[in-house]
């Protein structure tokens, strides 16, 4: 979300993790530590002071999807073994292992391919509210809706 949020202003100016985090309603706390990686990773530029902030280190077109994901969680991975080790009981005899990593690395290929600017492009939803309701009451609302439409 920052990094889309960086490259979606046209002045391309830097914006502190408070205007972020207040944006998207997110913890400030949470915000700053997703910035910090961003910026160890070295997608990010932060500039301290009165004027300070972060900006994208490279236009956006230039970084990847990928990046900005690898840099928020590591390499991509779909199963343990992706890392070539065996602790899995089952890795000699393993018959998903191989299709997996062939899916993994077209994922992968994917959002190689996919840019911030691409992201950035696209509107994405209108800031409406959003409501979370717990599973429980989901259950109980689609058990509810069910029963009403029996004869």
């Amino acid at each position: 979300m920052a990094m889309k949020h960086l490259a979606s202003d046209p002045r391309r100016r830097a914006a502190s993790a408070r205007e972020i985090a207040e944006t998207y309603d997110i913890p400030l706390e949470l915000m700053a530590k997703v910035l910090t990686r961003l910026v160890r990773s070295g997608l990010l530029v932060s500039h301290h002071g009165v004027r300070g902030g972060y900006e994208l280190a490279q236009p956006p077109a230039a970084t990847s999807v990928a990046a900005v994901l690898e840099a928020m969680e590591g390499p991509l991975t779909m199963t343990a073994c992706t890392k070539g080790d065996d602790r899995c009981d089952q890795f000699s005899k393993c018959n998903v292992r191989d299709p997996l990593h062939r899916i993994r690395d077209r994922i992968a290929a994917i959002l190689a391919e996919c840019s911030i600017s691409e992201m950035a492009a696209d509107p994405g939803p209108s800031a409406s509210p959003v409501t979370v309701m717990p599973s429980a009451m989901v259950r109980r609302t689609s058990v509810l809706s069910a029963a009403s439409r029996e004869p």
